[in-house]
């Protein structure tokens, strides 16, 4: 039978133990009709099955609702994010200046990058009414953990080499993040950002308290 709207297009059905695969597929899915789209409320059971090639009810083994998708997508991007940073870091040598700037410039080129991602990462018309899905709120406070303790210790080493005034770099790395976010979610959701191209230059060093020189 010829697949139609409303018809998922035949799949090849996973071999016995690789249930994982079709997870997979299905976040696969749910990401790449975001990207396409940018719009979230796109991404639906009926959506996601007709891209995976399955009957939406197929989901429910996986996922036992629609935001449940949408939390591993967004598990799925902060992982994204951190393997970013991580990159950043690793190529930024040892100068403790130079690796905060390379984590801050690698938190915004990926906003820069993946805007949809970014904006659902935060926010998004996806965040439930908990008592409506399986998503708690456990879930929506890990999020983004491990991301925040990078720029944490990037500004302590700053702290620890003299090179930044920071008494307490946990809390400033709170608020470095909170002016990454804001100029990344500004950058996200404007077509032409209106401000300096070198806002971040001027930002960065602000936020962390860095010495001059």
């Amino acid at each position: 039978m010829k697949a139609t709207k409303d018809t998922p297009a035949p799949r090849t059905r996973n071999r016995r133990g690789q249930g994982g695969r079709l997870r997979e597929d299905i976040v696969d899915a749910a990401v790449a009709l975001l990207d396409e789209t940018g719009d979230e409320r796109t991404i639906t059971l009926r959506s996601i099955a007709r891209r995976v090639g399955i009957a939406a009810p197929s989901i429910y083994p996986h996922f036992s609702d629609q935001p449940s998708i949408m939390l591993a997508v967004v598990r799925r991007a902060f992982d994204e994010l951190e393997a970013a940073l991580r990159t950043a870091l690793e190529g930024a040598g040892e100068d403790p200046r130079a690796r905060l700037y390379a984590v801050c410039h690698a938190y915004l080129d990926f906003s820069r990058v993946h805007p949809e991602r970014y904006r659902t990462m935060f926010g998004g018309l996806w965040m439930p009414t908990l008592a409506d899905t399986a998503v708690t709120e456990e879930d929506l406070v890990a999020l983004g953990d491990s991301n925040l303790r990078i720029l944490s210790g990037v500004l302590a080493a700053c702290a620890e080499a003299g090179l930044s005034t920071s008494t307490d770099p946990g809390a400033d790395s709170y608020a470095l993040w909170l002016g990454l976010h804001g100029l990344a979610h500004q950058r996200s959701v404007t077509r032409v950002f209106p401000g300096p191209d070198d806002i971040g230059e001027r930002m960065i060093p602000a936020l962390a308290r860095l010495c001059e020189g």
